[in-house]
């Protein structure tokens, strides 16, 4: 998370002073969930600590609209907070979604 952070700061800057405009990073890290993992499973952040956030019922993608969604609860903090025995944050129970270790093919 701290990584994607960083990545949607340097982004918001592009258009926003992300300092002085508290909404653009924040809104920047929305898209960058959605389309991340609704596509690829994985945000930048993911990829580089290797985990990737799939669909809770069967490890496929959760598609772009849960992943917006998921990006928007992310974005209250408070739902990362509440943890369940399977350290699913409300975000994940909402979405149906989890984050599991990403595998690697072999090369």
């Amino acid at each position: 998370m701290v990584i994607d952070w960083v990545l949607c700061l340097l982004a918001a800057g592009l258009f926003a002073s992300p300092t002085r405009d508290g909404w653009a990073p924040v809104v920047v890290l929305i898209v960058v969930y959605g389309l991340f993992l609704g596509l690829f499973a994985q945000t930048p952040g993911m990829y580089l600590t290797k985990i990737r956030c799939v669909d809770w019922t069967d490890g496929g993608r959760i598609g772009l609209v849960r992943a917006l969604l998921r990006g928007l609860l992310l974005a209250l903090v408070v739902p990362a907070l509440l943890m369940d025995q399977h350290r699913r944050g409300l975000h994940d129970r909402l979405t149906g979604s989890v984050i599991t270790p990403a595998t690697r093919p072999a090369g």
